[in-house]
């Protein structure tokens, strides 16, 4: 038998001696982060599919719903589980609520259990809402697989650091006292922030609780008077300085730290506090055990629900986090010219070489840049039809020869404690197919579109996406997933609040907002592309019309021309190319040795 299967039908007896009709995992952990720490990863150990999705079991039915960047890495992984593949972001989803909603038509009641830890507010209320109130019983069961999952990892507790005005721009007296002021225009008392890159900006501090994701598992509720820190402190070990002087910092500046597992007690407790009239809470971050939790203690009519304001001032990055992320970026851009240089010198020489020996290589690269502090998210490294799947994870065992010819594509970025950064690039090794190049140059025509825009104040990123997508769309291309995303400073390399994508979402794009232009394309079995920077929101001017604004590229890493196919792209596209290909030149090739100067000056001459 297969585990997983093995695995659903355990939780299948558990569901009919409680007497449930369904269970809803989700791979989130009490904060809704996108990328959880190994404790959280529910839906990999039922069904071993390893990408982002929810899970739902019923008595007669296993399936899992995730989105168009994964299809076809879930029904490699999914095979022989008994676990059907549901696929959103496409024409004609049926997502969880409105399934359940279906599947269970004509039922009085049906009890719904969830691990209340490890879902928001917001899902439970709309499986409520799509399968009826008055008939859903929801069993909110907090670490509901632990009974089962034996050697189920702990909540992380690691060492932390804090950050100075010197690298963030503000103090986080000052970001307070904004907030402080925030609640008192929004007739709050009291804001409970739940998301950990929030929290993390807030106090600033940065810790090692997620893979990748510089934050610590907390939570932060500020009250006129007061701001407790709830966080897993754990022993701090003797020779952990940085860890002893960052509470001692925080104590000073008035944080009051307590441990993680009190902030139910808390705020269970904040009913007697008189002067505590109206707690404001985002729904979307707020798992759902805490969302009972004030529920049951009559709170709910003092709760105020909205975005959070501290994603989108955080978004917005200050001068001194600007300058931050462009000394980031100048430093990685060293690091992904090494790297392909070294790439192509092994390949040229006919060298053994496979995927995971690139993505070891570049890390080193990376790892010799003072400030480093590891990968913004593991590295894609992909050559031929692996490239094809959007979020390929590299086998450390087993992985693909690269050989001199098609394509190579690398997503990779680096965590400094002055910024972050995430670039693609995709990399001609010898001869490519005719299909190869024109999809090569065809992304990369959407990607010059969109980094050349001047937009009106007040355009949001779903106004712009369709710039990088046209001229795919104009041959009946296209591709799934979004063209941008937000990034942050030593912090989450996806962030809102705003982005780039066929979804539609109010957020306009602002000065200090950056974000990734990535457009794409995958043929599954034959090969992918994917083109990225990273781009800063600037000002642009302002006339009869209006304020103008465009975005200023960060990242610094020439493309290459070789298979471009020229009569693809029109005048001005050759020469944002160009332009672009000579100022990575200029800027980097003094900071390089001669041999890989040299060779990039070649890499970035004129088409």
């Amino acid at each position: 038998m297969n585990r997983f299967r093995d695995r659903v039908e355990t939780i299948r007896e558990m569901m009919r001696s409680r007497g449930w009709d369904a269970v809803v995992l989700t791979g989130n952990d009490p904060h809704s982060s996108e990328y959880s720490a190994p404790r959280w990863h529910q839906v990999e150990w039922v069904s071993g599919y390893t990408g982002e999705g929810d899970l739902l079991i019923t008595d007669d039915h296993a399936g899992l719903w995730t989105d168009t960047r994964y299809f076809i890495q879930a029904e490699r992984q999914l095979e022989g589980t008994g676990i059907e593949l549901h696929k959103t972001r496409v024409q004609g989803q049926v997502l969880i609520p409105e399934w359940l909603s279906k599947h269970f038509y004509g039922y009085d009641e049906v009890v719904i259990a969830v691990d209340g830890l490890g879902i928001s507010a917001t899902s439970v209320i709309e499986i409520r809402e799509a399968v009826g109130r008055d008939r859903t019983a929801i069993a909110n069961v907090p670490d509901l697989l632990s009974p089962l999952w034996l050697d189920r990892p702990d909540i992380p507790c690691t060492p932390i650091i804090t950050l100075g005005t010197e690298t963030v721009g503000w103090s986080r007296i000052q970001k307070i006292t904004w907030l402080r002021r925030w609640l008192n225009e929004n007739d709050c008392d009291a804001i409970l922030l739940t998301a950990l890159d929030e929290i993390a900006w807030m106090l600033n501090v940065r810790g090692q609780d997620v893979a990748y994701n510089p934050v610590v598992m907390s939570y932060l509720l500020i009250t006129p008077d007061t701001a407790q820190w709830f966080v897993r402190k754990g022993p701090v070990p003797e020779d952990d300085h940085e860890t002893e002087d960052s509470f001692y910092e925080l104590i000073s500046d008035g944080v009051n730290i307590q441990d993680y597992s009190d902030v139910g007690m808390a705020l269970a407790g904040m009913v007697d506090d008189d002067y505590i009239r109206r707690l404001f809470v985002d729904p979307a971050t707020l798992n759902y055990d805490l969302y009972g939790i004030l529920r049951e203690n009559t709170l709910q009519d003092n709760v105020k629900t909205g975005k959070s304001p501290v994603a989108q001032r955080k978004a917005v990055k200050n001068e001194v986090e600007i300058a931050g992320m462009k000394e980031a970026h100048l430093e990685d851009g060293l690091a992904m010219e090494r790297f392909l240089y070294w790439l192509e010198r092994m390949v040229e020489a006919g060298e053994p070489l496979n995927e995971y020996e690139c993505s070891v290589k570049l890390h080193g690269f990376r790892a010799g840049i003072e400030g480093f502090r590891g990968e913004s998210f593991e590295t894609i490294s992909a050559y031929g039809p692996n490239a094809a799947l959007p979020h390929y994870v590299t086998p450390k065992e087993g992985s693909a020869e690269i050989y001199a010819n098609g394509l190579y594509l690398c997503d990779s970025g680096g965590q400094y404690l002055f910024g972050t950064t995430d670039i693609t690039r995709t990399v001609p090794l010898g001869p490519c197919t005719p299909l190869e190049k024109e999809d090569y140059t065809l992304i990369l025509k959407g990607h010059i579109a969109l980094a050349k825009v001047v937009f009106p104040k007040g355009t949001a990123g779903c106004q712009l996406d369709v710039l990088a997508r046209e001229p795919l769309w104009n041959t009946k291309r296209n591709f799934g997933h979004g063209t941008g995303h937000g990034v942050g400073f030593y912090l989450n390399v996806h962030e809102g609040p705003q982005d780039i994508r066929q979804n539609f979402n109010r957020q306009p794009l602002l000065p200090g907002m950056i974000t990734s232009d990535e457009p794409g394309i995958y043929r599954e079995g034959r090969h992918g592309v994917r083109h990225e920077n990273l781009v800063l929101c600037v000002d642009a001017g302002e006339n009869e019309f209006g304020r103008w604004l465009r975005f200023e590229t960060l990242t610094l890493c020439h493309f290459d021309t070789s298979v471009i196919v020229r009569e693809l792209l029109d005048d001005q596209e050759v020469k944002w190319l160009n332009e672009y290909n000579e100022r990575v030149f200029r800027t980097l090739s003094p900071r390089l040795p001669s041999d890989i100067a040299s060779w990039l000056r070649k890499k970035t001459l004129p088409i």
